[in-house]
């Protein structure tokens, strides 16, 4: 077997322990621990990536155990990428922390930012229901210690409604695994794929309602309608590096979706034929009004950039909702975008608000390297509004290409055409109070009292760094978007090829 398909769990698994009971008191061992981890698990998934660039998939049994009896990792192009995408967003976020001082305001950053890749790459390796419920659960920890981190009553608030959400979640997860064990005798997703196929619609009333709770599950996680309103309030108030790390978070519940309802509940299953499409299209559409509206209306820079990311992912869940392999190519391709689109615009506004003070959107006198800052965050707000030239425009572009069936053309294309428009008018408006109106404030008008010096020291190339390479990354994504809508058209393919799946993961002399 090929033991490297285990590394993305276990180098952050053994990290993060020792990080919290050697270096807890040693800031600067911590970092240097935490980096040399982030960066191993970066070149891990390069590696990784790469293996699978042959269109074989490769599996991991732990014990030597076949499936569907024992716990099996899986290798795919699809869960590659989402490694790859998770290990080089950990580095742009861990130089940003590190670099703005963050990690310093609490003893266990880095131990819970390495739990917290665990739980993210284990979900996206984990070839079986119950262990994709088990990584949740690591990721719902960690990620309660993050968002806490630093302390403040808003934020604690916050984080109690983040827990009890995900616990609520976590509860309708067990549900769902306790009704489709019972039904199929199985949690394996290659070997429901392979006997939800032999169940007779008329006999299969338990697999549908588990196949619902399942999807109710990982829209929460998504944050889409009608389970959205956990996230403005969460990824508003928590702080800006743990925000953009966050940036990921939704895209597992997108991924689960997306994996388990193809190849075990997806099309061509008589037991739960046309069941995602039905529900997953319609939120999708109400989502993205829910995102776009917030941006409108947005008081605040984080609570604005929050109701972006909502609104992202319906314009996401539209294409994924198609269940098909052109639509999905589109929907990955706009994964990709969105999640360095989000963490870019979190990045940016904490220099920002650090600078200004708060992040109210009212005129406030300029801050130093105004327009530095004013044009890092245009370059990402209109990659998120899906403007050209940056991969947003790009992304939006394939998904609409993507939806040209006469019962889905209508109501997708003028929902996301329309909540572009209301994005740009919203992130419109927010920079020019934030930038343009700032400078226009004449000294005079500035209180007596106000400091007339800046807050805080210009930033520094490192505290910058970390979003320009974002910004750097959209742009990539948008130069060379012939290469990866290729690949990701054949990491489409590869997913939605059933049979290719099961017998890779279910035949015994399988190797990786």
């Amino acid at each position: 077997m090929m033991h490297w398909i285990i590394a993305p769990v276990i180098l952050p698994a053994i990290l993060a322990p020792i990080i919290s009971f050697v270096m807890r008191h040693d800031i600067t061992l911590a970092r240097i621990a935490s980096v040399f981890g982030t960066v191993a698990l970066l070149a891990v998934a390069i590696g990784l990536a790469a293996l699978t660039t042959d269109g074989d998939i490769h599996t991991y049994r732990l014990g030597d155990w076949s499936a569907p009896f024992g716990i099996v990792l899986v290798l795919d192009r699809l869960s590659a990428l989402m490694v790859l995408l998770t290990a080089v967003l950990a580095l742009i976020v861990l130089s940003h922390a590190i670099a703005t001082g963050w990690d310093a305001r609490g003893r266990h950053f880095h131990a819970l930012f390495q739990f917290q890749l665990m739980g993210i790459c284990g979900a996206f390796l984990t070839g079986d229901i119950f262990n994709l419920f088990v990584f949740f659960e690591v990721l719902l920890i960690a990620s309660y210690g993050l968002m806490i981190h630093a302390g403040g009553r808003e934020r604690i608030q916050a984080g109690l409604q983040y827990v009890v959400m995900n616990l609520a979640g976590s509860t309708l997860f067990l549900f769902a695994l306790g009704t489709l064990y019972a039904s199929t005798g199985t949690l394996n997703i290659a070997d429901l794929g392979a006997r939800l196929t032999e169940i007779p619609a008329e006999e299969a009333a338990l697999v549908r309602v588990a196949a619902m709770l399942l999807m109710i599950v990982f829209a929460l996680k998504a944050a889409l309608f009608p389970v959205q309103f956990w996230l403005p309030i969460t990824y508003a108030n928590a702080p800006a590096p743990v925000a953009a790390l966050f940036a990921i978070m939704t895209k597992v519940g997108a991924y689960a979706i997306i994996r388990v309802h193809t190849i075990a509940f997806g099309p061509g299953i008589p037991s739960t034929q046309g069941l995602p499409e039905t529900w997953l299209f319609p939120a999708a559409i109400v989502t993205i009004a829910i995102g776009a509206f917030g941006v409108l209306g947005a008081k605040r820079l984080m609570p604005l950039i929050a109701f972006s990311v909502v609104g992202s992912m319906g314009t996401l869940f539209v294409a994924v909702a198609a269940f098909s392999p052109l639509a999905t190519s589109a929907a990955l391709y706009y994964l990709v975008h969105s999640t360095f689109a989000a963490a870019t615009l979190f990045l940016i506004a904490d220099l920002v608000q650090q600078r200004r003070g708060d992040d109210r959107l009212v005129a406030m006198q300029a801050t130093g390297q105004n327009g530095l800052f004013a044009a890092v965050f245009f370059g990402a707000a209109i990659a998120m509004a899906g403007m050209p030239p940056l991969s947003g425009f790009l992304g939006k572009l394939l998904v609409l290409n993507a939806l040209r069936d006469p019962a889905l053309i209508g109501w997708a294309w003028t929902a996301i055409l329309l909540g572009s428009l209301l994005t740009i008018v919203g992130f419109a408006r927010a920079g020019s109070i934030l930038f343009w109106k700032s400078t226009a404030i004449a000294p005079a008008e500035v209180p007596e009292e106000a400091d007339p010096e800046p807050a805080h020291p210009p930033a520094s190339f490192g505290q910058i760094a970390p979003a320009m390479i974002g910004l750097a990354t959209l742009a990539a994504l948008a130069i060379f978007a012939g290469p990866v809508s290729s690949y990701l058209q054949a990491t489409s393919d590869q997913l939605f090829d059933r049979a290719g799946y099961i017998a890779a993961v279910l035949t015994p002399d399988q190797e990786g």
